[in-house]
């Protein structure tokens, strides 16, 4: 059974409400350089100023080194159902406190009715 367009749309507002961050997406691919008209391998911005939210979270798993032991973090981006971020795009985040971290989308995103979540971690540069 499916919730009514009304109650969707409201549960949708209340989510999109709770965005206080923006952010950037890039694509890393194939461009025509429109000076040399040549093609290129570039990074590409494909959305930007994207209303959204960050997410973090410690993993409950511990992994154990000979030195000392290790607590993993799950970063995760809330963002509209409608966009469309590929696996593997750089995500630039602008958080309410102006600072920017690049992170790289770690898969393919949740996508539920009222938002999406994607698994982000650190960009470390292009693959």
């Amino acid at each position: 059974m499916s919730l009514p367009k009304v109650a969707l749309l409201a549960a949708r507002q209340a989510v999109e409400s709770m965005y206080d961050c923006k952010c950037n997406v890039y694509e890393y691919g194939k461009h025509k350089n429109q000076n040399t008209r040549t093609t290129e391998m570039s990074e590409q911005c494909v959305l930007e100023e994207q209303p959204c939210r960050i997410s973090f979270s410690s993993l409950k798993t511990v992994v154990q080194s000979e030195s000392a032991a290790n607590i993993g973090q799950c970063v995760k981006l809330f963002i509209s159902p409608d966009i469309t971020i590929k696996p593997g795009s750089k995500i630039s985040v602008l958080d309410k406190k102006n600072r920017l971290t690049e992170y790289k989308s770690s898969g393919v995103p949740a996508v539920y009715n009222t938002h999406q979540e994607i698994m982000l971690e650190l960009f470390r540069g292009w693959s």
